[in-house]
């Protein structure tokens, strides 16, 4: 069982810290400094290289996600990119997703100056046994051994900590939900509507390409402009919440995932629901986050 950060890490400090050590992209989508991520990572690699380190892998629909943190279980570095190799938990690409994978341990290890040799990964609620085991397959295909594989909810509440409420994770493709009682989760749903579905209204509504959709999805300049076109969908996913949420005895609401970085998405499910939404920051890192706390090591 992965450690938890909570209480003795503020969350939303624990969240900034991983952003400082994000080595950017140009294909990233979110924005990040490089003389902070390069100079925060060099700082931290050298006194780290012959230390455990842990490993987490995000195969998401919309963005893969690495992170590795330091024998401490504090970020050391961590890498991103958007890809669509992922299709709700179903490796659809095998050979793009090794491909994806491999790219981001390579920048990072890069950075640290050491190879990295093992990670745990991650999968949605529901996803066949099948499907879990490829996630692994994709893995060892880059050289990584896979230490474990943890449930997508299960892995954002290592970072969260909560004992009680609903752990919402909107990511690409599908909204998850899962429902935390003393600390453990009791149950979990995942349905279809996540961000693709908001760069699908938005490229039908401008009449755009989905990769321009998707482009000034994530543009914070376009994002208030955009808001009224995705609002519908923000409202579906908050039914589809309210629906697995409603006589559970749920009284908060966590989000995490790339899609609830839009901004409002937050009040408008809080509106929906009725249910005490919380938002913390850079909720596309929660879980991966939480899937390397789950790296335990041999």
């Amino acid at each position: 069982m992965a450690p938890r950060v909570l209480p003795q890490i503020d969350l939303d400090g624990y969240l900034r810290a991983a952003d400082d050590v994000v080595i950017p992209s140009d294909g990233a989508g979110i924005e990040h400094t490089p003389d902070i991520a390069l100079a925060s990572c060099a700082a931290r690699s050298g006194a780290t290289a012959h230390k455990p380190v842990h490993v987490g892998v995000d195969l998401g629909t919309a963005y893969t996600v690495l992170f590795v943190l330091d024998e401490a279980y504090h970020p050391l570095a961590g890498a991103y990119e958007f890809a669509q190799v992922i299709r709700d938990g179903v490796v659809m690409d095998f050979r793009g997703a090794v491909e994806l994978v491999a790219g981001l341990k390579r920048r990072i290890e890069r950075t640290l100056g050491f190879t990295l040799t093992r990670a745990a990964t991650c999968h949605p609620p529901g996803v066949s046994p099948a499907e879990v085991k490829a996630a692994r397959y994709v893995l060892e295909s880059t050289g990584l051994d896979c230490s474990t594989i943890v449930d997508e909810p299960s892995a954002a509440n290592a970072v969260l900590g909560i004992e009680n409420g609903a752990v919402v994770d909107i990511g690409g493709g599908t909204t998850g939900i899962a429902i935390v009682r003393d600390g453990a989760v009791v149950y979990t749903a995942d349905e279809p509507t996540g961000g693709t579905h908001l760069s699908l209204v938005i490229s039908g509504a401008l009449r755009i390409p989905f990769e321009d959709a998707e482009r000034r999805k994530t543009d914070r300049r376009e994002q208030q402009a955009l808001f009224p076109m995705v609002r519908p969908v923000m409202e579906k996913m908050g039914s589809i919440i309210l629906n697995h949420i409603r006589g559970r005895d749920v009284d908060v609401v966590y989000l995490v995932g790339g899609t609830c970085a839009f901004p409002g998405i937050d009040s408008v499910i809080a509106s929906v629901t009725g249910v005490r939404t919380v938002l913390p920051e850079r909720p596309l890192f929660v879980t991966p986050l939480g899937v390397a706390l789950n790296d335990l090591g041999p």
